[in-house]
């Protein structure tokens, strides 16, 4: 939950608009929160109205009195000010500068363009902090194997208790099918689930609900999982979910993050190197790799608003480099 009592008025009126009118999810509004909070305590600071010890007690400050006046005053300059503040200080990465960014653009063109509050929107030539390019992590095809196989046959002596091998197995193979995202898995109910198509609708970011279509491999570990799925003692608000955690609740993202941490280890993979957001990398990386798909399909399947988003899906490495050269029709021309 939001503490909003720790905020001036203007700040809650846009965090409403951006639930009620914009839509946005819970997360996205708990983000604008705490990057605006973050940023009006920076601004409190620079324009010397508290006095602190040093620049890491930025957070501590109070602004809940903060007025409009004082955001009236704010400059570009300022707000590159705050973003060399978060670099400097706290280290922040490009990506996470990126989001700051977004935040306060968005928060101005709210007090500027829609509720005419300020004149001047300080944030309206504001560039985005470029972003490295850099490919995603992903398991190989022989990896993916491994680790499906591990969580189908589970070894006592490596896991441990194995009563939820089947759910986990379930879980693993949907990731590595599906390309879905945490959140979306762990939401999943059972009505959601159109077996006689064979298709599952999600609700991805944003609260944006899309359709997953599932192959053979899906369907038959959902089946097998509701095989054994607890059909009593389930609380009542997780009746519907499909999967169950060991309360016989709906199973929470921190545990399905702990699973997916202890198969990785059990096939003998770096669970420090790869998540459960790198398993989406590797459904999305081999599908575009082996199975020939259309960059827009792909688009599509992974809910990606932007088609630029998706399109670090379409690096090709050595081997594809390789043998793209060796198809040259000129290249027996010795």
């Amino acid at each position: 939950m939001i503490s909003k009592e720790n905020n001036p008025e203007f700040l809650n009126d846009f965090l409403d608009y951006s639930t009620t009118i914009l839509n946005k999810s819970v997360n996205t509004i708990k983000e604008y929160n705490y990057d605006i909070a973050h940023f009006l305590k920076f601004i409190a600071y620079h324009y010397k109205m508290v006095k602190i010890e040093s620049q890491q007690s930025i957070k501590e400050i109070q602004i809940h009195t903060m007025t409009l006046e004082t955001v009236k005053k704010i400059t570009l300059q300022d707000i590159h000010a705050f973003l060399g503040y978060l670099k400097n200080d706290y280290h922040s990465k490009p990506a996470t500068l990126a989001r700051k960014t977004a935040s306060i653009r968005v928060f101005f063109k709210y007090l500027c363009n829609k509720m005419k509050l300020i004149e001047n929107n300080p944030a309206q030539d504001l560039e985005t902090p470029k972003l490295s390019k850099r490919l995603p992590k992903y398991l190989s095809l022989d990896e993916s194997r491994k680790l499906l196989e591990t969580v189908k046959n589970p070894l006592p002596t490596s896991h441990g208790n194995h009563d939820n091998s089947v759910r986990d197995a379930a879980i693993i193979t949907l990731f590595l099918n599906c390309g879905m995202r945490l959140s979306e898995l762990t939401g999943i109910n059972i009505s959601d689930i159109d077996f006689e198509n064979n298709k599952l609708n999600v609700v991805g970011k944003g609260d944006k609900e899309r359709t997953i279509y599932l192959n053979k491999a899906c369907i038959t570990a959902i089946n097998r999982y509701l095989e054994v799925r607890p059909k009593e003692a389930i609380q009542a608000n997780s009746r519907n979910a499909l999967f169950l955690s060991e309360q016989r609740k709906r199973i929470s993202n921190r545990t399905v993050q702990y699973i997916v941490k202890q198969e990785l280890r059990a096939a003998g993979i770096d669970s420090n190197k790869y998540s459960v957001h790198k398993l989406r990398h590797t459904a999305a990386t081999l599908m575009y790799k082996y199975g020939e798909v259309d960059i827009r399909a792909l688009q599509e399947l992974l809910g990606h608003e932007s088609i630029s988003t998706t399109q670090i899906y379409t690096h090709v490495d050595d081997e594809q480099v390789r043998s793209a050269v060796e198809r040259n029709p000129l290249a027996d021309e010795a």
